[in-house]
C-alpha cells in the first residue's frame, strides 16, 4: 500500500525504508525507459514540425527517430545521460516516496482527513514531488544536456559537464527551468497519486491470487494514472527541456533551429508564435508512451521492494 496506511499490522513504515525503496525502483524504472526519455527530448526540443506528412524537421516520427538516431549515432544513443538519469531516478524515488510516506502519516495524525483518500494523495503527492525537485534539479538539467547534445560530443563525462557548466555559465544554470518545473510537478505528481489511489479502489479484488494479483493492479494502475497525469501537465514538461538547453545552442545546431528563451513567458510567447498550439505537445506520443511504463513500474517496484523488506 502506497501512503500511510493506519490500518496496517505492525509499525508504520520508517522513511528510510521508504527512500530505499523509492531509489531501487526508480533505478530499475530508469533502465527500462530510457529510450522513450531521449526520443521525447528530442522532439521536444525540435523548432520544426514533427511531422511524417509535412516534413521539415529532422524528427518525423517515433519509429523514423529511434531509427535516425540508431543509424547516426548507435544503440547506446538511446541511453545518452544514463548516468545523470540514474543518479536523477534513485535521488527523486528516495526524496519522493519518503516525504509522502512522511506527509501521508502527518495528515493522518494532525489533520481530520484519512491518509488513504485520494485528495490526501494528491496534495502530498504534489508536495513530495517538489521537495525532490528543488534537490534533484541540477540532475535533471544534467539528463537533458546530455540527451539533447549530438555528435561530436560537447559533453565527454559528467564530470567535464559539470565543470564546463559552471564556468561558462555559472552555477545557476543547474536551475534554469526550475519555474515551469515546479508548475508542472505538483500537479503532475499529485495527479499521479490521486489517479493511482482511485484505480486501486476501482481495482480492489486482486486479478490473479493476492501476491501475483497485487502486483499486476500495480502496474495497471499506475499506467493509467501516468498517462491522465502526463496530458494534462505536458506542456510544462516541454517549457522546462526548453529553458534547460538555454546556452547550449553549438550542441544543437546539427538537429535544425535553435532558439534562445529570456524566461517562461518568452518561451511560450515564441513557441505560440512560431510553432502554433501542437508545438506545446511536441513528443506528446513517446511521452506516453514512456509516462505509461515509467509511473506503472515506479508503483509495481516500489510496492515489490516494501513487500520484500516487510517479508
Amino acid at each position: 500500500m502506497v501512503g500511510y496506511d493506519p490500518g496496517a499490522h505492525g509499525a508504520a513504515l520508517s522513511p528510510e525504508k521508504a527512500a530505499l525503496a523509492g531509489s531501487a525502483a526508480g533505478m530499475v524504472t530508469r533502465a527500462i525507459i530510457s529510450p522513450f526519455d531521449v526520443i521525447k527530448i528530442r522532439f521536444q526540443l525540435q523548432i520544426e514540425r514533427v511531422s511524417s506528412h509535412t516534413p521539415g524537421g529532422k524528427y518525423r516520427g517515433l519509429i523514423q527517430a529511434s531509427r535516425c538516431i540508431h543509424t547516426e549515432e548507435g544503440l547506446s544513443a538511446f541511453w545518452k545521460g544514463h548516468i545523470p538519469a540514474q543518479l536523477l531516478s534513485i535521488c527523486f524515488g528516495a526524496v519522493q516516496f519518503a516525504s509522502f510516506e512522511f506527509l501521508t502519516e502527518m495528515a493522518h495524525k494532525t489533520s481530520p482527513y484519512d491518509s488513504q483518500t485520494s485528495g490526501v494523495h494528491f496534495v502530498c503527492g504534489g508536495l513530495a514531488a517538489c521537495s525532490a525537485t528543488m534537490v534533484c534539479q541540477p540532475l535533471d538539467t544534467l539528463r537533458t544536456r546530455f540527451a539533447a547534445q549530438g555528435e561530436p560530443k560537447l559533453y565527454a563525462n559528467l564530470r567535464h559537464a559539470v565543470s564546463t557548466m559552471c564556468r561558462t555559465e555559472g552555477p545557476s544554470t543547474f536551475y534554469r527551468g526550475l519555474i515551469p518545473t515546479l508548475l508542472a510537478v505538483f500537479p503532475y505528481a499529485g495527479l499521479q497519486f490521486f489517479f493511482y489511489n482511485v484505480f486501486k479502489n476501482i481495482m480492489a479484488p486482486p486479478l490473479k491470487g493476492e501476491k501475483s494479483g497485487g502486483n499486476l493492479r500495480s502496474l495497471a494502475c499506475g499506467s493509467g494514472a501516468g498517462i491522465i497525469s502526463k496530458t494534462i501537465t505536458y506542456p510544462f514538461d516541454l517549457f522546462k527541456k526548453r529553458l534547460q538547453v538555454g546556452g547550449f545552442e553549438a550542441a544543437r545546431a546539427q538537429f535544425g533551429q535553435v532558439r534562445n528563451y529570456r524566461g517562461l513567458v518568452d518561451c511560450v510567447v515564441q513557441i505560440a508564435k512560431e510553432e502554433g498550439p501542437r508545438g506545446f505537445f511536441k513528443g506528446l506520443s513517446p511521452s506516453l508512451v514512456k509516462a505509461a511504463l515509467s509511473t506503472g513500474f515506479t508503483f509495481f517496484w516500489y510496492e515489490f521492494f516494501l513487500n520484500a523488506m516487510r517479508n
